[in-house]
């Protein structure tokens, strides 16, 4: 008896589960495009990127100034040395 009782409450736990589960759309029709319409450039929102920026600009341009120094340091260096 309890064995049948056992296996009933497994049946009725898979029926239930089986049930649950969502129907898979339909095959002959696509699904729906769900990407976002692209908007002009002017209202795009661009402050984290902004934000992630501005360090790798201002290192941009002070590697000029430091190449700048380093050539400069190299010629006194080479200027002392003859």
């Amino acid at each position: 008896m309890n064995l049948t009782l056992r296996n009933t409450a497994i049946a009725a736990l898979l029926g239930s589960v089986a049930a649950c589960t969502p129907q898979p759309p339909p095959t002959d029709q696509p699904p729906e495009p769900q990407a976002a319409v692209a908007t002009p450039a002017a209202e795009q929102h661009t402050e984290l990127r902004d934000a992630i920026q501005a360090p790798q600009d201002k290192a941009r341009a002070t590697e000029d100034q430091v190449q700048q120094a380093a050539d400069a340091q190299r010629a006194a260096i080479d200027a002392q040395a003859q």
